[in-house]
């Protein structure tokens, strides 16, 4: 489990089909075998640690359906150290397991030198999204500020764009995506009850706790 709050930056040095290699110019120096890491808020396991380069054991699958096997060699990348029992929890619960991998479709400055992130979409997790709610872009715990049946928008505070990989993905680049946890399983609690009962409504939604 993560918290969406980018510790590290590196960039990708190697990638094969089992194994992902990643440099880290200041590398955490007390780090295991073994061990969980969200690059690019993907859950990935730590084989190996040389000097400042990190090594992960990947499955095609993994490269397949993240940006991990799309972006290029060079290419930074963000790095979060599983969440510890009694940690703050200053971002919001992140699994690692990427529900899709998007494009960035363009970039806003905001009035007061913010920016907006708009990205694409994908349908799979189109009924996840919610203005207001939360998710995870490459890792990073965002809020949902705008959406729309085929985009949705996120604002970057000058420390998100300085401090994360966020400021090297031009438009049309493939950013990984995870939807809120808790939209997740509201989602899959209403489609049960609905598949059971016959179609949502105010009453059973208020039944069901998620009205009050």
């Amino acid at each position: 489990m993560f918290t969406g709050l980018i510790e590290k930056r590196g960039r990708i040095l190697k990638r094969g089909s089992l194994a992902l290699e990643i440099s880290v110019d200041d590398v955490w120096p007390d780090t295991v075998f073994g061990e969980s890491i969200a690059v690019n808020g993907t859950c990935l396991t730590l084989e190996h640690r040389q000097g400042s380069v990190l090594t992960f054991h990947t499955l095609p699958e993994t490269l397949k359906r993240t940006n991990l096997g799309l972006l290029p060699l060079g290419s930074m990348v963000n790095l979060e150290r599983a969440l510890r029992l009694g940690s703050p929890l200053d971002g919001h619960l992140v699994t690692g397991h990427v529900d899709a991998s998007a494009k960035v479709k363009r970039w806003q400055e905001h009035a007061g030198g913010d920016l907006i992130l708009t990205v694409e979409l994908p349908e799979n997790i189109r009924a996840l999204v919610a203005e207001k709610g939360s998710i995870a872009i490459d890792g990073v715990s965002l809020t949902v500020v705008s959406v729309s049946d085929n985009e949705f928008a996120v604002e970057l505070i000058p420390v998100t764009r300085e401090h994360t990989a966020l400021c090297e993905r031009a438009s049309g680049t493939p950013v990984n995506l995870e939807a809120d946890i808790m939209a997740r399983y509201a989602a899959r609690c209403i489609a049960v009850h609905s598949s059971s009962s016959g179609n949502v409504t105010m009453e059973k939604l208020f039944a069901a706790g998620f009205v009050k």
